[in-house]
């Protein structure tokens, strides 16, 4: 099945933030979401089990980065991400903030998912 032409399109709106300078990196991203507490009906608290994966960076800026994942995370929802650094060994775990998820048009699987994170400092 095809996408839609509605699928392609994406609004542009305009924006107040400034945006840094962004530049390429395509590199796979390790990330973690955060854990969390959540009150069930018995008012026992629960912790929510992280879940791991990786994303495929596309590009970076000193205010956050847009990555490819499997799955479209929640807006707003905190991730630790292991940012790459110049020495390939090494790698900075940052949190960063989902600010946008848009679905690709492609029919793979559940989808892939352009996600803009904000690093949270």
């Amino acid at each position: 099945m095809r996408g839609t032409l509605n699928e392609w399109d994406w609004p542009v709106a305009p924006s107040a933030e400034q945006h840094s300078e962004r530049y390429t990196l395509t590199r796979p991203i390790p990330f973690e979401t955060i854990a969390a507490i959540q009150e069930d009906e018995s008012l026992e608290n629960q912790l929510i089990v992280e879940q791991k994966g990786k994303g495929l960076s596309i590009n970076i800026s000193s205010g956050g980065m847009l990555i490819l994942m499997d799955r479209a995370p929640n807006v707003g929802q905190v991730l630790k991400v292991l940012v790459p650094t110049p020495v390939h060994l090494a790698r900075t775990p940052t949190l960063a903030e989902v600010r946008w998820t848009r679905k690709l048009p492609f029919v793979v699987d559940n989808g892939l998912h352009f996600v803009g994170l904000k690093f949270l400092f």
